[in-house]
């Protein structure tokens, strides 16, 4: 049971695979995310199609009813961060990457083995979503200033290297934060198994207690991977929201409103 409970290998240790002939960046990857986020993916794709067969109108089923409750929240965020007139693909963008989030990390629940981790504890998948998200919100940006009024807002007084700074940090601390995260519940879940290892080989009362380890592992996964989990998919959705709403910060003062409608 304890040898269930611990990891396979140290956590930040993964497996790679090499394509393309090379040993470089773009030819080596970390096999064990590769199959988790496909993992994450083909269950987030299985219950949006279970959705969309199980779409009603009139009384909702109860699938239907939690991810009507999930869209029309994310909907009064963006309305209420960025405006009335926010882009068409902020809400599918920003309720996927919250869904995904929520589902790759609460994965981790179950008792995972190697070449299946948390996808979040490797840093590659959260840059990967966080360069995505600073990508498109620049683009956004340059859309509804202009580019002649996206330059200026970065060059304005009193800081411009700061804000310059500030802005190209975003997609760094967007992943960093929730890679943080996943990644120290990874090594508290190591931790705790490699105790109750050597705990089990010393204690005289081993058979009468074997039963321990796993409640209060299953304990602190409800906590870490169910609470904190879901907390991290909020931040990282809300964030996105907040980028995209910073994004239009000072169109109207500018005059681009009219130029550049959303």
């Amino acid at each position: 049971m304890i040898g269930q409970l611990l990891a396979d290998s140290a956590p930040g240790t993964h497996p790679t695979i090499t394509i393309c002939g090379g040993g470089g960046f773009l030819c080596t990857y970390d096999l064990d995310t590769l199959i988790s986020s496909a993992v994450a993916i083909a269950v987030t794709l299985a219950l949006g199609f279970l959705l969309v067969r199980t779409l009603r109108s009139g009384k909702p089923g109860r699938l239907q009813m939690v991810f009507e409750l999930f869209l029309g929240y994310v909907r009064n965020l963006i309305r209420d961060t960025v405006g009335e007139n926010v882009p068409a693909f902020l809400l599918p963008l920003a309720a996927s990457i919250g869904f995904f989030i929520l589902v790759a990390n609460w994965l981790d629940f179950f008792p995972l083995q190697q070449p299946v981790e948390p996808a979040n504890a490797d840093l590659n998948l959260p840059l990967a979503m966080g360069l995505i998200v600073f990508l498109m919100s620049q683009g956004y940006a340059i859309k509804v200033r202009g580019l002649g009024g996206y330059l200026h807002h970065y060059l304005r007084a009193p800081y411009p290297p700061l804000t310059i700074i500030e802005e190209l940090v975003k997609p760094i601390t967007l992943a960093l934060r929730l890679f943080g995260n996943v990644f120290a519940g990874v090594v508290m879940v190591y931790l705790l198994g490699s105790l109750f290892e050597v705990w089990a080989g010393t204690s005289v009362i081993t058979s009468a207690l074997s039963i321990v380890p796993l409640v209060f592992m299953t304990v602190w996964k409800l906590f870490d991977v169910l609470f904190i989990g879901t907390i991290q998919a909020f931040i990282f959705m809300l964030l996105t929201v907040i980028y995209f709403g910073q994004a239009r910060e000072g169109v109207s003062d500018e005059g681009h409103e009219a130029r550049n409608p959303a």
